[in-house]
């Protein structure tokens, strides 16, 4: 039998998955097309804006706001820019400011959360994007910044991280040591209304690799507070920061949690995992401890912990999240991230759940995933108005 040469057998294989991972995304997409979102029918933008079906057709026949794609049978369909329209239509005549337009105010800082977790496939990136998405539909500016070399999330949102960056850059070209570029330079705008992404791609490996070097030469800002200073350029712009962080506790992810004001642990409710998750809270602290001396910030306005892939009739599962509650408290968020098919189904085509059309699933199954995904994404919104003093 022939000895395997296992560095030729590895590249071998990532070769032919590029390849078959390239035809497949030439499938699903034509070559020069990029993503684009659906339209809402009137009862998910009324759920959005928090108003009834019969008030939002009111506004169309009082003219208060423009007509929008309509069906031959009548029914109305809305863009997601469209949805900002009528937001901004209704906050004009509220009678309490910033009832429809939720976001930062005058004196507000920028909510910034990371969504980690030291293990792989604990649904960062799924929870990561998902929040984005809900909070960009509410009418929130969102960045997403993608810190993984592996670049998920950039893929979710349409992207070949290996061919669509070479000029414009990434992540890491904002935050290398040798001449960095503004992060305004890499910052792409997304197909989804109120989104906005800078991208991640396997350069930022070389963030890793340079950062014992350039401590060696206390090349400043130090590698912890080089995100933090890259957001100050755009910060502006935008409401919240989505960081969706790698599954290793490293330069990378440090960086972002020093620029962060919420940090979101994301939970798969299994002992495996709690006890992975233990050493991850324990390495942690001691590397926080480490850069907490160095000079970096450490206040925080929340910590949660997220409950993903939870099976509601699952009896070990439910032993897990009790035992969690019962030592975390109000850190383990009320809501968990339900198992779902459509969740998973829609992933296959790089879509989320908000992006796909519920006619594509079971009805119940996809309202049960959106309703579970709502009530997280929801007391994540809350947690960022309680930081805002409202």
């Amino acid at each position: 039998m022939d000895a395997i040469h296992i560095n030729r057998r590895i590249r071998e294989n990532a070769e032919n998955l590029s390849d078959a991972l390239e035809s497949h995304m030439l499938k699903v997409f034509a070559p020069d097309a990029r993503k684009e979102l659906r339209r809402f029918n009137a009862r998910e933008v009324a759920d959005l804006l928090g108003i009834s079906t019969s008030f939002l057709r009111k506004l169309h026949f009082d003219d208060r706001i423009p007509d929008v794609h309509t069906t031959p049978g009548g029914r109305r369909h809305y863009t997601a820019a469209d949805i900002q329209v009528v937001r901004e239509a209704l906050e004009q005549t509220a009678k309490t400011k910033g009832a429809y337009m939720r976001g930062r105010r005058p004196g507000d800082k920028l909510q910034v959360l990371s969504f980690l977790n030291f293990k792989g496939g604990s649904g960062k990136t799924t929870s990561s994007v998902h929040t984005a998405q809900r909070l960009a539909l509410k009418g929130y500016r969102v960045l997403c910044v993608d810190i993984d070399p592996q670049a998920s999330l950039t893929t979710l949102f349409g992207y070949r991280p290996e061919y669509d960056f070479l000029h414009s850059g990434t992540v890491y070209d904002a935050i290398r040591y040798d001449d960095p570029l503004p992060l305004s330079a890499v910052i792409q705008q997304t197909y989804f209304t109120g989104i906005d992404l800078a991208p991640g791609g396997l350069l930022l490996q070389e963030f890793e690799h340079e950062t014992p070097q350039a401590l060696r030469h206390n090349i400043q800002p130090p590698f912890f507070s080089r995100m933090a200073t890259a957001l100050q350029e755009v910060e502006d712009r935008y409401d919240v920061v989505i960081f969706d962080c790698p599954p290793q506790l490293g330069y990378l992810t440090m960086s972002a949690l020093c620029a962060s004001t919420g940090v979101l642990i994301t939970v798969i409710p299994n002992m495996l995992d709690i006890a992975s998750m233990s050493q991850f809270l324990q390495m942690s602290a001691d590397l926080l401890d480490v850069v907490s001396n160095a000079g970096a910030s450490m206040e925080f306005d929340f910590l949660r912990f997220l409950i993903n892939r939870y099976e509601a009739n699952d009896g070990p599962q439910q032993q897990v999240v009790a035992f969690l509650r019962q030592l975390f408290g109000d850190e383990v968020m009320v809501a968990p991230v339900l198992k779902s098919t459509a969740i998973s189904d829609a992933g296959l085509t790089h879509q989320t759940v908000y992006e796909v059309d519920r006619s594509q699933f079971h009805r119940n199954t996809y309202d049960r995933a959106v309703d579970s995904l709502n009530l997280v994404n929801d007391e994540i919104e809350l947690l960022m108005q309680n930081a805002w003093g409202r």
